[in-house]
């Protein structure tokens, strides 16, 4: 799935729930590995990062393959990845969990903020963090980086599949980020599970009102009280949604 594949309308659905919602219905197709572990947001957002997934692969650096000349070839991993990442798409380092090393630094998470990208996720770290933060793209890691990645990373493969937090993301995957990290979805499902999101999110919204007004759990949430349909129903009526 390329940027152009992805619908705008399903863009904008995603953009309006939570990674919480996501993991629930994943978990009813089967799915229950899809939220990238130990990621977190460099900074809390008005909206969710939303895009398609392209991915750079790191391994273990070898310092006779992995001296700083590499920088200089035009065809390095690292930076061609930077400059073909398309608008919208969300870079995606397999970083091996390990975050001694950065991944990436202020100047190629700007580059990629300039070109379009709606966001940048690492299973390690980057360094400049506090300069990434504050940049106009979403960005999650795992804690900041200091050192070069030269130290230990060795860029390799450009967009395929990777391993990212203990989860597999293929190139074209949607990930989904908010305050709570990041969750992959496949792409052959995506709209499906979209709308079933905001469905579950009305619905959600619906609970937390009444829990707030008093209402106990049983039979409320889950919906096994006839009248919780019923009640709902008024409710959205009610509310336009």
């Amino acid at each position: 799935m390329t940027t152009q594949d992805f619908s705008e309308s399903t863009r904008q659905k995603l953009k309006g729930v939570s990674t919480a919602t996501l993991a629930t219905l994943l978990f009813k197709r089967g799915l229950r590995n899809q939220f990238i572990q130990n990621v977190h947001p460099l900074r809390q957002r008005d909206e969710n990062m939303v895009g398609p997934a392209y991915t750079l692969r790191y391994i273990p650096a070898r310092e006779d393959l992995n001296e700083i000349a590499v920088f200089r070839d035009p065809e390095h991993p690292q930076r061609k990845a930077v400059e073909e990442a398309p608008s919208g798409a969300v870079m995606v380092f397999d970083s091996r969990k390990d975050s001694r090393a950065a991944s990436a630094g202020a100047i190629l998470v700007t580059r990629l903020m300039v070109r379009g990208l709606e966001g940048v996720v690492t299973d390690g770290g980057f360094r400049d963090s506090p300069e990434i933060a504050a940049l106009d793209i979403h960005a999650y890691h795992d804690r900041p980086s200091a050192p070069t990645n030269l130290t230990l990373h060795q860029a390799l493969d450009i967009n395929v599949p990777i391993g990212c937090g203990d989860v597999a993301v293929w190139p074209g995957d949607i990930l989904v980020g908010d305050g709570d990290g990041v969750m992959v979805i496949p792409r052959d499902i995506v709209d499906e599970v979209a709308e079933d999101a905001v469905e579950m999110t009305v619905f959600e919204d619906f609970v937390i009102e009444k829990v707030a007004e008093g209402a106990e759990v049983i039979g409320l949430y889950p919906p096994t009280n006839p009248d919780t349909q019923k009640a709902f129903e008024a409710w959205r009526a009610e509310k336009g949604r």
